[in-house]
Formats: structure tokens, sequence, C-alpha cells
């Protein structure tokens, strides 16, 4: 059990730790400014490393929580497909962080004043481990709404139908803004949002279950 504590906990940390990180370089990245630019823009430069093993970090502490959902969750609805779509979310990060996106919003400096123009392999790869992020974000909250429900806790089940309905209605968003690519900074703040309600909704949870583990040993 002391594993599967161990495991959850790494889920735990994950959300806040992307986020904290994230800040500290949106202020204090030269040039760099977060009401404009996409946090993804952070992987490029010199120090876009910080950022690229901030994805991928982030992504393997949720893939080691995602098997700490396995091992705890006991038979019933979301027992197969909860733990898989955490797992599928945190190597969609690994994706993202491996392959960088394009120059664009101005950043680097001399990069496309909009949407990134230079379509390399990359920058697709990059998008398909932010598209995965996102599906199984989105698909993991009414996986998880379904169990809760299921079990008769109301507020968790609500919470995570809530959490899912916002993060499609942000992608739906910030995808209508970068095809317009018209004023870069609510598309900016859209995704920065994005990552605090899924990334920590998906910490939230490693708490939660984390704390069921620690039921079950004193029963």
């Amino acid at each position: 059990m002391r594993l599967t504590r161990a495991l959850l906990a790494c889920g735990a940390v994950a959300g806040p730790l992307f986020i904290v990180l994230v800040l500290i370089q949106d202020y204090t990245r030269p040039g760099f400014d977060p009401r404009r630019q996409p946090l993804s823009l952070l992987s490029l430069g010199d120090l876009g490393w910080i950022q690229i093993a901030n994805f991928v970090i982030t992504g393997l502490l949720y893939v080691a929580s995602a098997v700490g959902m396995r091992r705890v969750l006991h038979p019933g609805r979301g027992r197969t497909w909860g733990p898989l779509l955490i797992g599928a979310f945190g190597t969609g990060l690994i994706t993202a962080g491996l392959f960088r996106t394009s120059p664009g919003w101005g950043y680097p400096q001399g990069a496309p004043t909009g949407v990134p123009t230079d379509v390399s392999v990359s920058h697709v790869l990059h998008g398909a481990g932010f598209f995965i992020v996102l599906i199984s974000l989105i698909a993991a909250c009414f996986v998880f709404t379904r169990r809760f429900a299921a079990l008769g806790e109301r507020r968790w089940a609500v919470s995570c139908a809530v959490t899912g309905v916002a993060l499609l209605t942000i992608y739906v968003l910030s995808g209508v803004l970068s095809e317009r690519g018209e004023n870069p900074q609510p598309l900016s703040l859209l995704l920065r949002l994005l990552a605090l309600v899924g990334w920590g909704w998906a910490s939230l949870l490693a708490v939660r279950l984390r704390r069921e583990t620690a039921g079950s040993q004193k029963s």
C-alpha cells in the first residue's frame, strides 16, 4: 500500500509543480509576455530546456499516478478506463515536451506575430501531444463522473462533470481564436486557464484516491 500511496503522491504534486514552473518562467524569461504568448513557446530559446523538462517530468508523474490509480480502484466503473486515460494524459505531456512547437506570436525575437507559419514535423507532433492531453483529460472527467455517481458521491461526480465541460469549452474557444490568428491575449490566457483547471483536477483526483488508501488501511 505504501507504493500505491507514493505513486498517487506523484500525481498530487505534478499539477502544482507544472503551474509554478510556468509562472516563474512567465515573469523571468527575457522577452516573454505571458499575456500574449502561449506557454508552449517557453520550450523555445536558450532556456527552453526548462519547459521541456517541465512537460516531460510532469507527464511521467501523471503516468506514475495512473499506475497508482489502477492499484487502488476497486472493481466497478472507471477501474480500467480511468487509469488508462490519466496515463494517456501523462503520455501526451511527454510528447508535447519532446517535440517543440514552432516560433509564433512574436516569440522568440523575429518570430511571426501571429500563429506559427513553419509547420515542421516537431510542431505537428507537439500539437498531437496537446490533443491527446485534452481528449484524455476530458474523457477521464466523465469516466470518473460515472464512477463517483455510482458510489453516491454526488459532490465529486458534479465536480468531475463540471471540469469536463469547462475543459471542452476552453478547448473550443482556444481553437476558434487560434484559427482566427487575431489578438493573442485571450488565446494565451485561455490555454493557461486550461492547464490550471485540467492539471489541477488530475492532481486533486490523485489526492482524493490517496486518502481512500489511507481509509482502507485504517479499516
